[in-house]
């Protein structure tokens, strides 16, 4: 047993890998294709839904431009996330300290980023349809600008200063220098279970209730046809609505993705990062679902996207063009 370790040492591979970069199985092999796959359609589905929101100018709404800067987060998931991952789960080699230390944080602030684009996503949809005769003057493109910087900046310095002791040590934290593993202690993870799950969880459950109360009062309304003007209301604009439904989706698979990655802090347990969590890859694949989401609702992207495939972006004025 002494011996063994020792091997191991000198070679650096860790004993509870069982050298699985040397034996690669077909079912292995067939969940890294998989895998792969997945990362590239992440990249190439987000990809369109930036050319497609940043291009087209009557699509920088401001609904459209929190979706954009969630694009922007799934992009950087699938390109710089994934990518790293897929090769930590058949192979222990990494390659260095610095590496290791990008991935986690990187990792860490993209999750921070996703779920802070919920919330506002949740924000805007409330406004749009508790406050209808209000929402143009409230949320305005320049305001909604301003609060995916802050989101980015919030998130990018929340998670510093919370693996910043842990990140400086991580030589210690893993068996082998090769092996990109990191443990988060009991107290920073509690905090982070607060600030990146239950706060924004509950602050999106809250609204869209109260999204889902009006939503019915509007519905009784109109099925008794009473006129609006008669009953002193004021009825939400059916776009808003059909745009509620879509982002209710979108938050429902996020919170469906979001909640087994959690759920080893939710039982007590310390958060640890590795490549080949399942949690973490369900997590991850909620990068890919969202562009699916918008192709399934969103007739303007379906537009959007068949004109850049086939080039007519190309074409002078093709910015100005009708996509809603």
């Amino acid at each position: 047993m002494v011996m063994d370790t020792l091997i191991a040492a000198d070679l650096c591979i860790p004993l509870n890998t069982s050298f699985r970069s040397m034996l690669v199985t077909p079912t292995a092999m067939f969940i890294r294709t998989l895998l792969s796959c997945i990362s590239v359609l992440t990249v190439v589905l987000n990809l369109l839904v930036i050319i497609s929101i940043s291009h087209f100018r009557q699509l920088q709404t401001p609904t459209n431009l929190i979706l954009l800067s969630l694009a922007v987060t799934d992009l950087l998931v699938g390109l710089v996330v994934m990518p790293p991952a897929i090769i930590m789960m058949q192979s222990v080699l990494f390659l260095d300290k610095n590496s290791c230390v990008f991935l986690c944080l990187c990792g860490f602030i993209l999750t921070s980023a996703s779920v802070g684009s919920m919330v506002l996503i949740s924000v805007d949809r409330y406004v749009a349809i508790s406050h209808p005769l209000r929402y143009s003057s409230m949320i305005t493109p320049r305001r909604v600008q301003f609060c995916m910087s802050l989101c980015w900046f919030c998130s990018v310095t929340y998670n510093f200063m919370l693996l910043k002791d842990h990140l400086s040590q991580i030589d210690l934290l893993n068996s082998c220098y090769q092996e990109c593993l990191l443990d988060i202690n009991y107290i920073s993870g509690a905090v982070d279970l607060l600030v990146t799950f239950f706060c924004p969880l509950t602050v999106i459950i809250v609204l869209y209730m109260r999204v889902f109360v009006v939503a019915v009062s509007q519905a009784r309304v109109m099925r008794s046809q009473i006129s609006a003007l008669k009953l002193n209301t004021v009825t939400v604009k059916r776009s808003d609505m059909k745009a509620a439904r879509t982002v209710g989706v979108i938050l429902l698979v996020f919170v469906l993705c979001i909640l087994p990655f959690y759920s080893s802090s939710i039982a007590g347990q310390d958060i640890t990062t590795h490549g080949s969590s399942f949690q973490t890859w369900l997590f991850s694949c909620n990068s890919s679902f969202n562009p699916l989401i918008y192709a399934f609702f969103y007739p303007w992207f379906r537009k959007s996207v068949k004109v850049i495939v086939s080039l007519q972006i190309l074409q002078p004025g093709s910015c100005e063009a009708k996509i809603m």
